[in-house]
């Protein structure tokens, strides 16, 4: 009986043999393991069989038995190797690369202009010696307001469309109130610039926007004058526009600076072509870009800031800067994400 299943095994490893020498795809192979190996194949059968063997002839028929399920098993694995590399070698044929053709150009990642120009302003400010600082986006009224010489019932307040989020707490409308922070902590000397999102109740056209850019700078220390003011916008300007741009300053009023005024610079455009209607300066041959001035003797005196000390301060919007160097008509663009827009910078 035990040579008749020895017999039965090995006939069975030569039927393997002989199905997958005839097999050509993976499937087949997989029936075929299913066939043998499964639990109702042909060598399961045979092993459960083993119990009705003497005992004493069950080790030497299992270890035989073992020994061809190990060897089909194998055949099998070896089929569904030679299987796989011929498909590979066919898809390799029919789907060949031709490896000395150039690539497809990977598009590169760009900084965004307002970004960039916010990079530009800080640089130029960092070369004159200002620090940068950042302050949150939700204030309190006090900072945004009070501190700044602009108590509750001001008229003043008009000049700010504000978002309140509640009753003493709003989105801040610029980032002066940054200077209040800082000068409440620090002791002069200063020289510091904030920058970020500001946020005002705006309808949306070509030169507005409810949320904008903003970059507030200012200096205090003994003896700073309109000087030091106009020495130091003059220095950003330049960096900014190129260095042949001459700056004037024009009275102008803001609630926490006295004296202040709005800073121009001249039109680059009519300089390379004199216009009567410049597209740019509509013919006024001046281009305003921010608004300044000497910190009114109330701030300082907020921030417990001595007599002795004097300061300027000034406020851009990132958005007028960008629009001006290059030369973009509507401040919307900025913010729509076309993509053919962002591309040209």
């Amino acid at each position: 009986m035990v040579n008749a299943v020895v017999d039965k095994l090995d006939s069975l490893v030569k039927e393997v043999n002989s199905k997958i020498s005839q097999i050509s795809e993976l499937k087949a192979v997989e029936d075929l393991q299913h066939e043998i190996l499964g639990k109702k194949g042909e060598l399961t059968q045979i092993l459960r069989g083993l119990s009705e063997l003497p005992e004493a002839e069950r080790p030497l028929v299992g270890k035989k038995a073992n020994e061809i399920k190990v060897e089909i098993q194998k055949l099998l694995d070896k089929k569904i190797l030679q299987l796989k590399r011929s498909s590979l070698s066919e898809r390799l044929e029919k789907e060949w690369l031709d490896l000395t053709l150039p690539g497809e150009p990977v598009p590169s990642g760009r900084l965004h202009p307002l970004t960039r120009v916010l990079r530009e302003v800080k640089t130029v400010f960092s070369g004159l010696g200002f620090e940068f600082v950042q302050g949150p986006e939700v204030e309190t009224d006090y900072y945004n307001f009070e501190a700044l010489n602009i108590p509750p019932d001001h008229p003043a307040r008009e000049m700010w469309d504000s978002l309140y989020l509640g009753e003493r707490t709003l989105l801040r409308t610029h980032t002066s109130p940054v200077q209040i922070r800082v000068m409440e902590k620090r002791k002069p000397p200063l020289r510091v610039i904030s920058g970020g999102k500001c946020y005002r109740r705006d309808a949306v056209d070509s030169t507005h926007c409810f949320q904008f850019h903003q970059v507030e700078g200012f200096m205090v220390d003994k003896g700073v004058s309109m000087a030091h003011l106009k020495g130091t916008l003059s220095a950003f300007a330049q960096g900014i526009f190129g260095s042949e741009r001459k700056v004037k300053l024009v009275p102008s009023y803001f609630p926490f600076t006295e004296p202040s005024v709005e800073v121009y610079i001249d039109c680059f455009n009519c300089a390379l072509t004199p216009s009567e209607s410049c597209r740019i300066c509509g013919g006024s041959k001046w281009l305003e870009i921010l608004g300044a001035g000497m910190i009114h003797p109330f701030v300082l005196r907020v921030v417990n800031i001595p007599s002795e000390f004097t300061g300027f301060a000034f406020g851009l919007g990132i958005e007028r800067i960008a629009m001006l160097k290059f030369g973009i008509d509507d401040i919307r663009l900025f913010y729509e994400s076309d993509q053919k827009f962002l591309e040209q910078f």
